[in-house]
């Protein structure tokens, strides 16, 4: 029996592996699968090329509990090691076995090599008092036994304990890791990590991985429903994808996975970190916020890709070309996938519109390429239309007749048909199409698209546009008289401490309402983006709400106000029309409210 000292710079070195080598310390079970699936790999490529000669038999890993015993078992049937293997893969920490393999077989299946870090396989002292490894080599000679109990200190013998090709690692768990040897903690860690790795795992008698997972199979050999059933195992609760994506690039990068677009019923269903990251269908994380766009954050699915750098730990992404290059690749794909769609099966794509406009403007807020691309594909509902319009399709319908006084295209919508009815039947009845912006991040993708549209400007039908657009072909005067106009000014000058009301008396048409009450878009705006949070947030929810009173002078109402004997009761009509005016865009409340009811019920 051989004893001796491991190769390391410090005698510290296990401590600092027990507590900051891998933060979640569930990895061990992953990386010492992971070891024994390379140990597989390596046979199989060994055999391929005639330097492992027999049968190779049935290739697979089982784990194994023993809960009495207090260990943790994970065995292959792949390489094995001789004695001198394990002085040098072992015994001097972070010398790794896979880099040296894959240097010296490069271009025969170096990708089917997992491991390329060293450390690996001393996440095991993370969890265990004691880590045995008894293993045979596929090369002629007995079998070895390795033993460490977490100091620098080791035993290497040989041993009859193992007589066919592969290793066992045995993991002695210790006090503080009991939870590690409960059945259902175990199974669940092997789910989570090892779902897709590429040779059978056992975990007593089931197999709990798929080796052929969607992502490494062609795209001509799927169906619909194969991707609908993929899926479903990612998923199992949710609702079918509305489209997928199947990546599948071998250059300048190797990138593989499928990303699909989830059904998204409310804003406020909007689930990030969705994405799974796989290294050689090694699961690594679901936070991937570098390697795919922000806004494709929504997006559900599997990447797989052995070219994005990862740190020891295989958790944390680091800064490299590469990053960049697949990011930008999964932007490119897809805006051309959703293009395609829209191009070829553009009724599916407007019945699927509900849930895809948030990565659209999401993107398009966010991303100039995609904005690009989206452009020719981002659509908006007409209310009171079966109709969506693209920006070209509204100015091509529009142009003619909503053009404010700056030559500028002027989109009208609305963020509430119910709220607005009146202000929209106004303006569909002049021949305006409004659209529906309706969702919670249409007040941000307003503001923003606005300044990345060029010569458009949007208003909210209910805004600050009577005058120059939805009334600019009606040039009319008012019928009253310049002292008129000025009583009914200063009744319509009502004091109200929550709102800052601009009174003007025009001429509209006899049909138009007696009173109009418009909120300034740009103020409005302010409001809306200040009730939904930021750094200006509570300097917006301090100001008043401005409000224009467009006071319909050509109104009949007026001349009977007017004339009347009465000038008190006049005084509280005008300010019954004021309130419903108000009343209109939801400015009336609390108190206001509660005096409006009661004024009309004594005036009844």
């Amino acid at each position: 029996m051989q004893t001796g000292s491991i190769s390391v710079q410090t005698e510290n070195i296990f401590p600092i592996i027990k507590k900051f080598l891998y933060s979640d310390h569930e990895i061990f079970l992953r990386e010492l699968v992971s070891n024994a699936v390379d140990a597989t790999q390596k046979l199989k490529t060994l055999s391929s090329l005639g330097e492992a000669k027999g049968e190779l038999g049935e290739l697979r890993v089982d784990v194994k509990l023993d809960k009495e015993a207090g260990t943790i078992t994970i065995s292959d049937k792949g390489v094995g090691m001789t004695a001198e293997e394990v002085q040098k893969y072992i015994n001097q920490v972070a010398f790794s076995g896979a880099e040296e393999f894959v240097q010296k077989y490069k271009g025969q299946n170096e990708n089917a090599i997992i491991g390329k870090f060293g450390l690996g396989f001393y996440s095991a002292f993370m969890v265990s008092k004691k880590v045995e490894v008894i293993t045979k080599s596929f090369k002629d000679g007995s079998a070895v036994r390795w033993e460490c109990d977490g100091s620098p200190e080791y035993k290497l013998e040989e041993t009859a304990q193992r007589t066919e090709r592969g290793t066992d690692i045995i993991l002695h768990v210790d006090d503080e890791s009991k939870e590690f040897l409960e059945d259902d903690k175990l199974k669940g860690i092997l789910k989570r990590f090892c779902r897709f790795l590429p040779v059978a795992i056992y975990y007593g008698e089931e197999q709990i991985n798929n080796t052929q997972p969607l992502w490494v199979k062609k795209p001509a050999e799927l169906t619909s429903q194969n991707y609908q059933d993929f899926y479903k195992e990612l998923y199992p609760f949710s609702d079918a994808p509305l489209f997928w994506i199947h990546l599948n690039v071998d250059y300048p990068f190797n990138l593989t996975g499928v990303l699909y677009f989830p059904k998204i019923k409310q804003s406020h269903e909007i689930q990030k970190d969705k994405i799974q990251l796989y290294c050689n269908q090694v699961f690594v994380t679901d936070e991937v916020k570098d390697i795919v766009p922000e806004f494709l954050m929504l997006l559900h699915g599997v990447i797989d890709s052995p070219d994005i750098p990862l740190n020891v730990s295989r958790s944390y992404l680091q800064g490299d070309p590469n990053v960049k290059k697949i990011n930008a690749h999964i932007t490119k794909k897809v805006a051309d996938k959703l293009d395609e769609i829209f191009r070829n099966e553009r009724k599916e794509f407007e019945e699927k519109w509900e849930s895809l406009s948030l990565f659209v403007k999401y993107g398009m807020m966010t991303d100039e390429k995609f904005l690009e691309k989206a452009n020719k594909f981002h659509i908006m509902k007409a209310v009171g239309e079966d109709k969506y319009y693209t920006l070209e399709e509204y100015r091509a319908a529009t142009e003619a007749l909503q053009k404010n006084k700056d030559g500028k295209l002027t989109i009208l919508y609305t963020n509430n048909p119910v709220e607005q009815n009146s202000f929209v039947q106004v303006a569909t009845g002049k021949g305006y199409k409004v659209v529906i912006f309706d969702t919670l991040i249409d007040a941000s993708f307003i503001s923003q698209i606005e300044m990345k549209w060029e010569n458009v400007v949007l208003r909210r039908v209910d805004a600050d546009i009577a005058d120059n657009l939805i009334d600019k072909q009606e040039d009319l005067k008012s019928v009253l008289s310049e002292d008129e106009v000025k009583e009914l000014k200063e009744w319509f000058n009502i004091q109200l401490t929550d709102l800052h009301l601009n009174v003007e008396v025009k001429g509209l048409s006899q049909e138009a309402p007696p009173v109009i009450a418009t909120r300034p878009e740009m103020m409005r705006r302010m409001k809306d983006m200040g009730s939904i949070g930021g750094p200006m947030a509570a300097f917006y929810a301090t100001m008043p709400d401005e409000v224009e009173l467009t006071v319909n002078g050509n109104h009949p109402v007026y001349r009977k106000i007017l004339s009347g004997a009465d000038k008190e009761k006049s005084k509280e009509t005008v300010r019954n029309l004021a309130d419903l005016a108000l009343l209109s865009q939801g400015l009336l409340k609390g108190e206001k409210l509660t005096e409006f009811i009661q004024r009309n019920v004594n005036m009844i």
